[in-house]
């Protein structure tokens, strides 16, 4: 058990009086750069000694999460035998033995795509008339229709997503990127997560989806807020300003030096650097918001109202933060779980979140930015074949067996296809991708060999990708 210092308690009781408006989500995310193993290098944050360790052909990730589980069946998979066989009972032969949500035990019948599909692009990808933006990037996403994962509720199926577990409390994707390589700022978080809302059913989004699990804290992701200030006290508080503010931190960083002495407690080096950064983080925060230079034409390509808690204002964000170094962007939009109202629902969800997609993958281009950035478009599952309710409130259940998501940016082979579901759009069954492929696929072109990238813990080595044979999806990348 660690010493007890009386110091300890003294410096704490003095920050709970001071009133400092520095965010504690800021500060226990912050940390990075000054990283035990890691050392702090020009212009960034630094990794872990020897990564990365494969060349790297892309130094971001922004992660479009699609919350709640699109419909592959309604946005990229058209299955013609699907829609000849609407209304009939489904194969058992297909479900019996499988994992199904809420439609165990309940007789079930086809439900054909209720979009209409058309071939779009140079090697006509098929893409659904709920996603007229998307057509328009055919030739720059490679769809993959043959996901997998293994989870089939939804904050279990984030879970998996984000970790690579079921088993809560394990480090996210965008902890275990920035833990390994580090990142481009030290104004900024390596790691920020925004959501908006919007559809059926927004499913709630815990924040342990972006933490750092074993990892040190300091690499969990930071929630920027939609509205108002992105980070909470990240504005002086009434009455001081910033020549004020510098001198509170310096004090404080001299208590925490006596203690360091007295202590010695190498964390302590770690807070010290934390709270220059929540002070950078003062100055580049607001500048960050600031949507004043922007101008109104790429307001109007994103749709953007700035602060109005939008997934088309988070994916403006995203681009500025991406602009300044931030290594991993996750934006969540809470509503796409279909089981009810399916043509209502796809017509919102897809109207809020299609165009300020298409935005920013066309931001990035145009700004030469696509070529080292990976986008990742998904939710954590797909719908069944089967509908859930009557006619009259057409739906879709959970399903894992087989759905769809995109990648582009970098080497990813744009308008291409990969992998296929059977007939009825049921089961994954040409080049399957699982989870566990995604996530090696997303850090070999960060530079990181998955298979030697890992962390002691609790005895074992651990993995994002786990002990589970996981591959790296060569296929589609150029």
């Amino acid at each position: 058990m660690p010493e007890f210092h009386p110091m300890q308690l003294n410096r704490r009781t003095f920050l709970s009086r001071t009133g400092v408006g520095l965010g504690s989500a800021a500060l226990s995310s912050l940390l990075a750069r000054d990283g035990f193993s890691a050392t702090k290098s020009d212009g960034g944050v630094a990794g872990q000694p020897g990564l990365p360790n494969l060349p790297q052909k892309v130094k971001r990730v922004i992660f479009l999460c699609m919350a709640g589980g699109p419909s592959h069946l309604e946005t990229f998979d058209y299955r013609p035998k699907l829609a000849e066989m609407d209304g009939k009972p489904f194969p058992t032969s297909y479900t019996e033995g499988q994992p199904i949500a809420q439609l165990q035990g309940k007789e079930l019948k086809c439900l054909g795509s209720i979009a209409k599909f058309n071939k779009h692009g140079v090697n006509g990808q098929e893409i659904s008339e709920y996603l007229p933006w998307h057509a328009k990037m055919a030739d720059d996403i490679c769809i993959v229709r043959s996901m997998v994962t293994e989870q089939i509720n939804h904050d279990p199926a984030h879970t998996f997503m984000n970790t690579g577990t079921a088993i809560s409390g394990r480090p996210s994707m965008g902890a275990w990127v920035n833990y390994g390589i580090g990142c481009e700022t030290d104004e900024l978080p390596g790691f920020v997560v925004m959501s908006s809302v919007g559809g059926r059913n927004p499913q709630p989004i815990a924040s342990r989806q972006w933490a750092s699990g074993f990892l040190p804290s300091r690499y969990q992701g930071v929630e920027f807020s939609s509205t108002g200030d992105p980070v909470y006290y990240v504005r002086n508080p009434n009455g001081v300003n910033s020549s004020q503010q510098r001198h509170l931190v310096d004090a404080i960083s001299q208590l925490n030096r006596q203690n360091q002495s007295t202590a010695g407690d190498p964390e302590i080096s770690s807070r010290i650097a934390a709270y220059e950064m929540a002070f950078r983080m003062q100055m580049s925060v607001p500048e960050l918001t600031d949507m004043s230079d922007e101008p109104q034409h790429i307001l109007d390509m994103y749709g953007a109202k700035p602060g109005d808690g939008s997934f088309a204002s988070n994916c403006l964000l995203a681009r500025r933060l991406a602009e300044r170094g931030v290594r991993f962007i996750h934006l969540y939009h809470r509503g796409w779980d279909h089981h009810g109202g399916l043509s209502k629902y796809m017509d919102i969800c897809s109207g809020l979140t299609d165009k300020p997609t298409y935005a920013l993958l066309t931001d990035l281009k145009q700004r030469g930015m696509l070529k080292d950035t990976l986008i990742v478009w998904g939710g954590e599952f797909g719908r069944t074949p089967m509908s859930q309710t009557g006619k009259g409130d057409i739906g879709r259940d959970h399903h894992i067996k087989g759905f769809s998501m995109w990648l582009a940016g970098g080497p990813i082979k744009g308008g291409t296809t990969y992998g296929s579901t059977d007939d009825l759009g049921y089961h994954a069954v040409e080049n399957v991708v699982h989870v566990r492929d995604l996530h090696a696929t997303m850090l070999h072109l960060l530079g990181i060999d998955h298979e030697h990238f890992s962390v002691k813990f609790q005895g074992l080595d651990m993995r994002l990708t786990g002990v589970e044979p996981a591959r790296v999806v060569k296929d589609i990348i150029a």
